[in-house]
């Protein structure tokens, strides 16, 4: 019987963070992108500018989605592949390829990804809960999916992609 009360308590646990993870994802302005065939979007407040890519210089021993830092204006800014960071199939650099700047954890961090689409004004009813996946893979950085038209947008909280101790270990190296 306890067996059955606890499963139910972690349960119960879990619908709670799922419902925590979508009460983070509000309605307002996203800038929506492209990872492979997949869409997301980022808080348009979060980013600073988008930038045509270059690429960056390699910092030593750093994970292989980490592709290196630029001068931004006399501001080193760490670029992450985001194609690589969240296993995409391909990596390739097109004439599309863009690097999102963002402030993220108090810090200026570059994302790779394969195109921006646009800006999106959605409202809460446009926003559902994110399916709740435990175990291995678990997207905790998604807040919310979006309808729009009849495209499907996971809306990304990049405090959450981007930990606190990558970014650390980003401005030790950097």
């Amino acid at each position: 019987m306890e067996m059955i009360v606890e499963g139910q308590h972690v349960a119960q646990h879990e619908l709670i963070r799922s419902q925590e993870r979508a009460a983070s994802a509000k309605a307002g302005e996203y800038l929506s992108y492209r990872l492979g065939s997949e869409e997301y979007g980022v808080d348009i407040t979060r980013v600073q500018e988008i930038r045509s890519y270059e690429a960056p210089t390699r910092i030593p021993h750093a994970s292989s989605y980490i592709k290196g830092v630029v001068n931004l204006r006399g501001v080193i800014v760490p670029i992450i592949d985001l194609r690589l960071k969240l296993g995409c199939d391909s990596a390739e650099i097109t004439s599309f390829t863009v690097v999102i700047v963002l402030a993220v954890r108090g810090r200026v961090v570059g994302v790779i990804v394969d195109a921006v689409s646009d800006v999106l004004d959605l409202d809460e009813p446009a926003i559902k809960p994110p399916p709740n996946l435990s175990g291995e893979g678990d997207a905790e950085f998604v807040t919310g999916i979006a309808s729009v038209g009849d495209r499907m947008l996971m809306l990304v909280d990049m405090n959450q992609l981007l930990d606190e101790q990558e970014l650390s270990g980003l401005a030790e190296k950097g």
